[in-house]
């Protein structure tokens, strides 16, 4: 595992967009699991920028998203279709067909979860995925449980989650969809790399769990741990918990800092 500690959101947000683009740049053609959320707009932001600066071309990516509210049409704003749409494709040169999202307004959602691993497993696997983690430590909807998820499911939303994805709903956190579809710890963990990105000091007792805690489904983000090739940019406030020697044999990288972003 590979940690990099940034002293800004912007420096985090550009060093994961430089990994996007040396992934593009290794296989132009890769598929990229991609995230929603508070953390995902700056790095949204850098690609948009890279690929105005004609620094990312996107015209052979596939994109698979990691979850989706259950009872939101792909249309409303406050989906995470939405989101996408909004923050990053309509900015990019990705081709629309090459966009693959979980549907969470169809009746038969265990059928539409197949059909997501299918989709998945069709494209070859993620090539590169990215990742947020709540404060309680989930990655993608696997809240903490008993037992994990291995493969795309339905899933209801802890408290704690729905009041962090309250925005888009005006901060109502009554109006926030009780469950979510998301991609399974298997189907993250499948992916060839994976990045996780982390800001802020809420989120330090989950970044600790994900570079050096016990490995536990209290925990979710703790099972990266397992995987060989991951990647964690934090900031310094989401660092506060790791311990110090840890901390200072990953010193930060400075090669991004030159990515534009957008205007």
């Amino acid at each position: 595992m590979k940690l990099q500690i940034c002293d800004t959101v912007n420096e985090a947000a550009m060093a994961t967009a430089a990994l996007v683009v040396e992934q593009l740049r290794n296989k132009p053609a890769s598929v990229l699991g991609l995230p929603t959320g508070q953390t995902a707009l700056a790095i949204y932001d850098a690609l948009v920028g890279l690929h105005r600066a004609g620094r990312a071309d996107f015209s052979q990516v596939h994109t698979v998203n990691l979850d989706e509210f259950v009872g939101l049409c792909a249309t409303d704003p406050r989906s995470f279709r939405g989101f996408m749409e909004q923050q990053l494709f309509r900015h990019i040169n990705v081709p629309a067909d090459h966009v693959h999202f979980l549907d969470g307004d169809v009746r038969d959602t265990e059928r539409e979860c197949a059909r997501f691993e299918k989709v998945i497993a069709d494209l070859g696997g993620i090539d590169l995925q990215l990742l947020g983690v709540g404060r309680n430590g989930h990655i993608g909807f696997n809240e903490p449980a008993r037992d994990l998820q291995l493969h795309t499911h339905r899933v209801r939303l802890r408290l704690e989650t729905r009041r962090d994805n309250a925005g888009p709903f005006e901060g109502r956190v009554s109006d926030v969809p009780r469950e979510a579809l998301s991609m399974g710890m298997a189907t993250i963990l499948q992916a060839a790399s994976i990045v996780l990105v982390a800001l802020g000091s809420s989120k330090a007792p989950a970044v600790a769990s994900a570079v050096s805690g016990r490995i536990s489904t209290d925990k979710p983000v703790s099972f990266l741990q397992l995987h060989p090739r991951v990647t964690v940019i934090v900031d310094r406030a989401a660092a506060a918990n790791l311990p110090r020697a840890h901390a200072e044999s990953n010193p930060r990288r400075h090669a991004s800092e030159s990515l534009p972003r957008r205007k």
